[in-house]
């Protein structure tokens, strides 16, 4: 089985205390100090994904493996990431400052996104970031000509839309034709055209595409790969242009609870390879660099979120509500994306003692901040450590402070031990930035 078709991280068990542990740590335990809710990621399961894919992949040399940032980005986490071989994809100057903070080699990442500003783009040119995905005509004219001030040739390659529409949320559906990402296919003959006559300070070295998130599908990756080895080709022929590289993008899913089943890491790369061979024989290109960019599926099981239980209410002939000490703030996904859960007790994790259906509320001034609905769990009670698995990607990053709440920590955990990743906030830290002059 692979990493992703895990709900939870590979190193959970049950240990003598009757206590989940991850990583080799006491969950309980890691609540009791450092708090909650707290961000738990293990280490072992990061860095067993990782070989996953370059083993899924290495029948294909020029294969390079890319972490999607967006998915969750930190100092350690991108240390750790990178140290397994991986490349970056940033979507923003704080992603490209952190991964530069980190020590990343900075020819290993790639800036992509729809509204780069000014300062961003001069930001990544500054430190050396080694591809920059243009998504639009107006792009493509700022870069150009802040590459000409700084005296320096860019390396690009163009973001299309390839007109694939996987089977996936409404919002994280990005490679079908009506979307704010990237070039139309019928609009890069233009782009093109554009660089090689007017824009010198660029160097288009291929184009990229990303058809969406948490996808379930395989053959979807099969066709989007023939699209962009045909236009690689029909482009390399119309103008005279050498270009040889694609970007699939990533979006492999994950199981969130047990009506999911995506496809493995293996089964993806097998159609990706076969369909790269096959186009790369059709339209007579000669090998190509290819990049993927995973992201949720490398992070996403490998993180559990816990919970302390707090007040509980039971609506007469109705839902019995219990709340949590954390919830939209911390995890938006279930309010924004309807996403769904699976959680446990983390000091009982194995009773069926009294199982209840139960609703669990997040803590903030919001009816929609519910994080689970309909959950059996045994006799939940005010003080208890609720886990809540597959929440290493989106959770972090998409975080707030919604009602002046502090952000939750993170820890790393593995081999028995746990260190701090990302500390909680202070209450100091939340009016840090706050200015009291007043007009």
């Amino acid at each position: 089985m692979s990493t992703n078709q895990s709900s939870e991280p590979l190193t959970c068990r049950v240990n003598a205390k009757g206590h989940l542990e991850i990583g080799g740590c006491d969950t309980v335990e890691l609540a009791k100090k450092y708090g909650t809710p707290l961000y738990v990621l293990d280490k072992f399961t990061i860095k067993s994904v990782c070989a996953e894919y370059k083993k899924a992949f290495q029948a294909y040399p020029k294969m390079r493996m890319m972490f999607a940032s967006k998915a969750l980005c930190t100092i350690a986490t991108s240390k750790l990431i990178a140290e397994e071989g991986f490349g970056f994809d940033v979507v923003s100057a704080g992603e490209i400052f952190t991964v530069y903070k980190a020590g990343v080699d900075m020819s290993t990442v790639l800036f992509n996104g729809n509204n780069k500003s000014f300062e961003e783009l001069s930001l990544a040119i500054d430190l050396n970031v080694g591809r920059i995905s243009v998504d639009n005509f107006s792009e493509l004219e700022t870069l150009n000509k802040i590459a000409a001030h700084k005296n320096k040739i860019v390396q690009i390659l163009l973001r299309v839309t390839p007109g694939i529409e996987c089977h996936t949320h409404e919002y994280i559906q990005t490679g079908h034709l009506d979307s704010k990402f990237g070039f139309d296919l019928s609009q890069i003959d233009g782009a093109a055209g554009l660089i090689l006559d007017n824009y010198k300070n660029l160097e288009l070295k291929g184009i990229h595409a990303h058809i969406g998130s948490q996808i379930f599908e395989t053959k979807i990756y099969g066709d989007e790969v023939q699209i962009l080895v045909r236009e690689i080709a029909r482009l390399n022929e119309k103008f005279k242009l050498n270009m040889n590289e694609i970007n699939i993008g990533g979006g492999l899913g994950v199981k969130y609870t047990n009506a999911d089943n995506p496809p493995s890491v293996e089964e993806i790369a097998d159609v990706i390879i076969s369909s790269l061979n096959s186009a790369i024989e059709k339209y007579r290109t000669g090998a190509l660099v290819v990049y993927i960019e995973p992201g949720r599926s490398i992070v996403s099981n490998a993180g559990v979120t816990l919970y302390t239980i707090g007040s509980s209410k039971q609506v007469p002939c109705g839902t019995k509500y219990v709340a949590v000490d954390g919830g939209m703030a911390d995890n938006p996904r279930p309010a924004m994306y309807q996403a769904l859960y699976s959680a446990l007790i983390a000091n009982k994790p194995n009773s069926v003692e009294n199982l209840q259906t139960v609703t669990i509320a997040g803590k903030f001034c919001e009816s929609g901040d519910i994080l689970i609905k309909n959950i059996q769990l045994p006799s939940p009670a005010n003080g208890d450590i609720l886990c809540v698995f597959n929440t290493g990607a989106y959770n972090y990053s998409m975080s707030s402070n919604y009602n002046r709440v502090q952000k939750s920590g993170m820890v790393l955990v593995n081999n028995s031990q746990s260190a701090i990743i990302v500390y909680r906030e202070t209450l100091e830290d939340l009016i840090s930035h706050d200015a009291d002059e007043l007009l």
